[in-house]
């Protein structure tokens, strides 16, 4: 008997709620279980190692990347290029369960080519994320007031997500994250 596919878990939500920090610690909670695949997307800006983990990429290496189809999916956002690396299509094909952060914008996308595709919403109080992106350092006070007034694109509809809510202590928020990837996984 075949094994069955593993799924796609897209973690989304506006700047400053903590997706990063919860992945991460995710990845660290989970480091030790092959059902689990954390993957790093590909981003056409230098890492910021304290709070971002991504592969930076120069955009004209990105196009030729896109170009030969090395990428399992493609969005724009803040005038920048995102992608996931094809290597997820091996992880879903071994049955694992992979955890990735994307943009809202490409859930629909990523939903049409990954049937097998569950959605982790997280939020967190305005003011929390307003000190977040500060303290990040990558704006100025008034692009994150800018960023915070704009509305944050909707979960496509038919899409059902968890949402947790990561304004309380972090540690609560990753025994959710967490919780919530495991359950994943055990439906797999």
């Amino acid at each position: 008997m075949a094994k069955p596919l593993g799924s796609l878990v897209l973690v989304v939500g506006a700047s400053g709620v903590g997706k990063d920090t919860l992945i991460n610690a995710g990845r660290q909670a989970l480091e030790g279980d092959p059902r689990f695949s954390f993957v790093r997307r590909i981003v056409t800006r230098p890492a910021d190692a304290e709070t971002e983990d991504h592969e930076s990429m120069a955009p004209e290496e990105f196009a030729r990347q896109e170009a030969a189809g090395r990428f399992a999916l493609t969005w724009d956002a803040h005038n920048l290029r995102y992608a996931l690396p094809i290597s997820i299509e091996t992880d879903i094909a071994l049955g694992r369960t992979v955890v990735a952060n994307v943009s809202r914008h490409v859930v629909g996308k990523a939903r049409d080519k990954y049937p097998a595709c569950a959605v982790i919403l997280v939020t967190a109080e305005i003011s929390l994320r307003a000190e977040r992106l500060m303290t990040r350092g990558r704006e100025s006070p008034d692009q994150i007031t800018s960023r915070l007034a704009r509305e944050s694109a909707p979960v496509p509809a038919g899409i059902h997500p968890i949402i947790i809510d990561n304004s309380g202590p972090v540690a609560i928020g990753v025994t959710a994250f967490v919780m919530a990837l495991r359950a994943i996984a055990a439906q797999d």
